[in-house]
């Protein structure tokens, strides 16, 4: 018994050397990258922030920085897609959104967006203040609210601080229904990907899902498509002014 209990403290401790190693590295890593980028050593930037990447995961602030470096070195598509995924990640970040559309303004193609209904402009922009997670930690917060509520409504004494926990109740319960519809739908984007930056220096989108279709119109890279279905190694494609077609799988690079 005595044995299995030191083993347990060894195992442990070497699990807690393990993990402070690796984000050691990670710190280091980070840091030798900052330091590359302030010295406007940018490819040096660029292979640190990739290389975390691949060992660490995905990061929001990750994507920024190499987004950031890919700008500086003016190769627009590789700096849009970082920045789209780190908006991906983290919604709510102004700093992500204006560094986009800076990036957007160096694109050649010009797409003006379908009009939405209002309600859904509002919608989008009130969903996109949070990422999933937040908005999840927003709906429990308000359910306990809510069952607060409930218990001061049932359990009071006082008709008027009965009418508190009724109205106020109604107001969390509808907090807790949108917090978990916008959990649930930046979950979803950020799982089922059908986003993409067109990485060809120009592409001709075609009516048919091969060479010999009619040439529909032309795309350069930086351009945001929307995936709508693949076939073999050709995607439909979604602009966001309603056009559709077709383009080459390796012409794009899903955010």
């Amino acid at each position: 018994m005595k044995m299995n209990i030191n083993m347990k403290k060894i195992v442990f401790f070497l699990l807690v050397q393990f993990v402070a190693i690796g984000a050691f590295a990670q710190e280091a890593a980070i840091k030798e990258a900052e330091v590359a980028y302030t010295k406007e050593d940018y490819g040096k930037a660029i292979e640190l922030y990739e290389g975390l990447l691949k060992t660490h995961g995905e990061s929001a602030e990750i994507y920024y920085n190499l987004g950031n470096a890919y700008y500086k070195e003016n190769k627009i598509a590789p700096a849009i897609l970082n920045y789209e995924r780190a908006l991906l990640l983290d919604p709510g970040d102004g700093d992500i959104r204006f560094n986009l559309q800076l990036a957007r303004q160096k694109s050649v193609d010009k797409i003006e967006p379908v009009g939405d209904f209002f309600l859904h402009r509002w919608f989008d922009k009130v969903q996109n203040m949070g990422a999933a997670d937040s908005w999840a930690q927003t709906g429990i917060v308000c359910f306990i609210l809510f069952i607060g509520c409930l218990i001061l409504f049932f359990f009071s004494k006082w008709i008027h601080l009965k009418k508190i926990g009724f109205y106020l109740g109604l107001v969390f319960l509808v907090l807790v229904i949108f917090a978990n519809i916008f959990a649930g739908n930046q979950k979803d984007e950020l799982v089922n990907r059908k986003s993409a930056i067109v990485f060809a220096p120009t592409v001709t989108v075609k009516s048919s899902p091969d060479a010999s279709g009619t040439d529909l119109f032309i795309l350069h890279e930086g351009t945001k498509v929307s995936i709508k279905s693949k076939l073999g190694d050709w995607n439909e494609i979604e602009m966001e002014d309603g056009n559709v077609g077709w383009m080459p799988s390796k012409d794009i690079e899903v955010i």
